[in-house]
């Protein structure tokens, strides 16, 4: 077993170091860490704007440079959290307690170089276990049938309902309305057009690169186009980056257990890097012995978040690729450019393309050395590009979105309903929705339902196959307990005061 592990990691060093995947591996980290830098633009509105440019790309390559932009972005983020106090991702939002605090007594050097330390090593750690977890698993997933892919997404679906942000009852609203998105299009069983209003440009379905471009990308433009103000960068000609012995005695302690906490977190439908970073800065604040400096510019503070929301990146790509089900909308969009190629993600991946997926995993530590080797000297860079006014910006940004929505399609209806779905994203950012559901909903959709009509042919309609089958039952006691705990008033008390830190 060991010796497979070994030459499994050997097959993927070996596609890995191909110099076409280096740098597009380069590419993916240098792109991902300027729009983590950058305010309002964010790795999912980004990835899917370049999910045209993956049709001329093969599958290892399009996933090694779509991942790199992932992580990425996470490095990204702090920078700005740290010398700007405005979060370039949202998973970046926690760093802002500390890491601005520290950069305003004249530490800004030390808190990048903290952040940058965490990351790198919570990136390893979440790719080792990925490296680990993934083959079991999908081993796993190869026994599943109808019944227990439709427990399992339906577990899904409830864990992004439960971990969402805000309140419970729209999360689950949010889940319904995507479900309701996904069901648009042509039924593939008796050819009747579902909701399509006559319209034949929906007959295909509503676009999921649209949509996501819409409720992120252009809503997420008329926040930042709101704010007011100007940005207070604080930095020194002299940053001094390397921390002090105290310091690193006081950061490795969060480190660890950030990393520890964002994998486990990560692995969970509705995860991801935001529940993770902001959970670890919460129970850093409970255990820790400075937990009285919090806020107050406590390297702490800095160190757990940055360790989290980077092993739950890493770690959110177990589930993608094992089951075929995203944690996330970041692994819903790596589904879709897996689907562009004609690859049908699920375990069958692993088995049939082992080049793809070790391929991706041995890229993930050359990406993560990369942005440590380069983050830390560039950072006098980013700070620049820190200086240019959003508004400046965001036309550009339309501009790319528009001609990417165009390119997969050639359908002038798709621009204009990315358009639409920017106006329902500004909506749901007013009524504070979160649109994540929303999406995962929309993917997980056509899913369910494809699965759910299989098991009720296998069982000529008996609905008791779900509960006879040990894993299929498991699943959907799972989300019921999921379900119970969350509505229990206590639990539900706190978790109305996390998200109203947040």
């Amino acid at each position: 077993m060991e010796m497979q592990f070994l030459d499994n990691l050997a097959l993927g060093f070996s596609v890995a170091f191909r110099l076409e995947h280096i740098l597009y591996c380069l590419m993916g980290v240098l792109l991902g860490t300027l729009i983590g830098v950058l305010p309002g633009i964010g790795s999912i509105p980004t990835i899917a704007m370049l999910l045209p440019v993956t049709f001329g790309l093969s599958p290892t390559t399009a996933m090694i440079m779509l991942a790199g932009i992932y992580y990425g972005a996470q490095y990204g983020g702090s920078t700005t959290s740290i010398l700007v106090n405005i979060p370039g991702e949202a998973a970046s939002v926690v760093t802002c307690l500390d890491g601005y605090q520290m950069a305003r007594q004249g530490r800004a050097g030390p808190a990048l170089a903290v952040s940058a330390i965490g990351s790198f090593f919570a990136g390893c750690v979440g790719t080792v276990a990925l490296a680990m977890f993934a083959p079991p698993l999908a081993e796993l997933a190869l026994k599943f049938g109808p019944a227990e892919y439709f427990s399992l997404i339906v577990f899904g679906l409830v864990g992004a309902t439960v971990l969402a942000h805000g309140s419970l009852l729209k999360a689950i609203a949010m889940v319904l309305v995507g479900l309701l998105i996904g069901m648009v299009g042509m039924d593939a069983n008796s050819g009747v057009h579902r909701f399509t209003f006559g319209i034949m440009e929906l007959v295909d379905g509503i676009g999921f690169i649209g949509l996501t471009m819409g409720v992120f990308g252009i809503s997420e433009i008329i926040a930042n186009l709101e704010l007011k103000g100007s940005r207070e960068v604080f930095t020194d000609k002299d940053m001094r980056l390397i921390p002090s012995r105290e310091d690193f005695r006081r950061m490795w302690p969060p480190i660890l257990r950030g990393t520890a906490f964002g994998t486990a977190l990560g692995i969970l439908p509705g995860g991801g890097g935001i529940l993770a970073s902001f959970g670890a800065y919460a129970l850093e604040k409970k255990v820790s012995r400075h937990g009285h400096e919090f806020g107050t510019g406590a390297i702490e503070g800095v160190a757990a978040p940055e360790a989290a929301n980077n092993a739950a990146a890493q770690a959110s790509f177990i589930p993608m690729l094992t089951l075929g089900i995203p944690s996330n909308v970041v692994m819903a969009l790596m589904i879709g450019a897996l689907m562009i190629q004609g690859i049908a993600p699920g375990p069958q991946v692993m088995k049939e393309m082992p080049q793809l997926f070790w391929g991706l995993v041995a890229s993930m530590w050359i990406g993560n050395l990369m942005l440590v080797i380069l983050n830390l000297p560039l950072i006098g860079m980013w700070v620049k590009l820190l200086t240019v006014p959003y508004r400046f910006l965001y036309p550009s940004i339309l501009v790319f979105m528009a001609i990417g929505i165009f390119g997969v399609s050639n359908s002038p209806f798709d621009v204009l309903l990315m358009a639409a779905f920017g106006i329902v994203g500004i909506v749901f950012s007013k009524l504070e929705c979160e649109p994540a559901p929303l999406i995962l909903g929309m993917v997980l959709g056509p899913m369910l339902e494809e699965n759910l009509r299989r098991a009720l042919m296998i069982s000529r309609g008996d609905p008791s196959i779900f509960f006879t089958k040990p894993i299929s039952a498991g699943f959907l006691v799972a989300a019921l307990v999921l379900l119970v705990i969350v509505l229990a008033p206590a639990i539900r008390r706190k978790r109305e005061e996390v998200f109203v830190e947040d």
